[in-house]
């Protein structure tokens, strides 16, 4: 394993930190700045915005510069951010540093997922992905219940200490470790007019809808997931938060899994990935009064839900002929998507229909998910045939 992928997986584990401890964190940041439950919230709400907005400006302004000179600059940034919020004197200076840190979060992914695939074999590639990702995996696991235990034990400004000094090791070990460009990057930099050709693909849009409408079936399931457990499951509130590291434990397995899988045959994995997570969601749905069930269904939901996350990057990239907005925006659709997710799944229980419903709903989001990504497989062949790679004729 390339020692730069490892610098890569750190900063990824740092970012995914930034986005997930401050779930733990909310309570004892609304009470030091005296605000209300909603506006702590906005905390999470806002970084989420600000990604999707990074993923492309970000990457759209840095096109022409060498990727691992783009990719320190990202996580300088990203450090920055934690520090403004672990020293934050009031709320607004909060809110800006969690957007300054989110800024760089799609666009470390996108330029990091290109950056790690031309670090090993063409063969391996979806693997090195997983690998840069497996960082992200590792704090969906860790995050908040790091978050909560820093927090009570030293105060919640010290988790975004710890946050920064993870940064700080990132930044020097991407420094240090990630070679230079020329021999990183699967491509050359684009300017901005090449990379937005990209998106001239019908494959390129299809695989960023089949991300959005994967994730959101994802997370409107997920969004809910602790009412689920608690009003359907019978679990007891102290016990979410391990069933929820279930959860996680499966999104870890999930990407390793996936890598190796969409190194084979990536086009099959992926179908299958959908597919499994369109089951798991619907046998969820029917059997989440069974607390055994619901155990082993959470877990498969996070290891069939991130699946296809190396697969889908490698595949919009490869189709973008190695162009950065395009995995970039690959970042940004999962993002949409979970809004889209959570907003429907919020729907069906303000229609009444209980708290399986978002389960249900997921699955069918998945489910047309999966009907795009058969129809961009056969795409793809059809093309093939017909001498124009990635083109539906």
């Amino acid at each position: 394993m390339p020692p730069g992928l490892i610098a890569l997986a750190l900063g990824g584990f740092g970012i995914g930190l930034t986005e997930f401890l401050i779930a733990g964190l909310l309570p004892r940041v609304a009470s030091s700045f005296a605000v209300s439950e909603a506006a702590a919230g906005r905390l999470i709400s806002g970084y989420a915005l600000s990604v999707a907005v990074g993923a492309i400006a970000l990457t759209a302004a840095t096109a022409r510069l060498p990727r691992k000179q783009v990719l320190v600059g990202l996580v300088a940034l990203f450090v920055i951010g934690n520090l403004l919020c672990a020293v934050a004197p009031n709320y607004p200076v909060m809110m800006l540093g969690r957007i300054v840190a989110a800024l760089c979060h799609g666009s470390f992914f996108g330029i990091g997922s290109l950056v790690a695939r031309g670090l090993v074999a063409p063969e391996r590639k979806a693997r090195a992905v997983a690998v840069m990702f497996a960082g992200l995996t590792l704090a969906n696991v860790l995050g908040v219940p790091f978050g909560a235990l820093v927090g009570e034990r030293w105060g919640w400004r010290s988790a975004f200490w710890a946050v920064t000094a993870i940064g700080v090791l990132a930044l020097a070990g991407i420094a240090a470790l990630v070679p230079a460009p020329a021999e990183a990057d699967s491509a050359p930099p684009a300017g901005p007019r090449a990379q937005l050709r990209a998106f001239r693909s019908s494959q390129v849009w299809l695989t960023l809808t089949a991300t959005a409408l994967g994730y959101g079936g994802m997370f409107g399931a997920f969004s809910y997931i602790a009412y689920t457990f608690t009003e359907v499951g019978g679990f007891s509130a102290t016990e979410v938060a391990w069933l929820l590291m279930v959860y996680g434990v499966g999104l870890v397995v999930g990407n390793a899994v996936g890598g190796r899988a969409a190194d084979r045959d990536r086009d099959r994995a992926l179908i299958l990935a959908l597919l499994g997570l369109t089951v798991t969601l619907t046998v969820f749905g029917l059997l989440a009064a069974s607390a055994p069930a619901s155990v082993v269904l959470v877990f498969l939901m996070g290891l069939t839900g991130f699946a296809a996350v190396p697969g889908m990057i490698t595949r919009v990239t490869d189709h973008a002929h190695g162009a950065a907005l395009a995995a970039s925006a690959n970042v940004s659709a999962s993002n949409v998507g979970n809004a889209l997710g959570a907003w429907l799944g919020g729907l069906a229980l303000s229609a009444g229909l209980g708290y399986r419903a978002p389960l249900f709903v997921g699955a069918g989001i998945v489910a047309v998910a999966v009907a795009v990504m058969a129809f961009a497989a056969w795409g793809a062949r059809a093309g093939r045939a017909a001498g124009a790679v990635g083109e539906i004729p």
